[in-house]
């Protein structure tokens, strides 16, 4: 499945499963950012996102580690 800035929940989960360790309430959204277009299945365009969607991919992704850690 390939991911668009758009597919905040699935980037979310993917992030979580190949950073399981890492809460991401606590990376700059610079990092979060590379993290996301380094992610084998994203092929959207890198300069296309902005605040709001990488914050809904951290909120997604942050869920994930809280259920993980609960």
């Amino acid at each position: 499945m390939k991911f668009t800035w758009q597919d905040s929940e699935d980037i979310g989960i993917e992030l979580f499963e190949k950073f399981p360790k890492i809460d991401p309430l606590t990376l700059r959204f610079t990092d979060l950012h590379q993290k996301v277009t380094e992610l084998d299945d994203f092929e959207d365009n890198p300069t296309a996102s902005n605040e709001g969607l990488l914050e809904a991919i951290q909120m997604a992704w942050h869920e994930e580690f809280q259920d993980a850690n609960n």
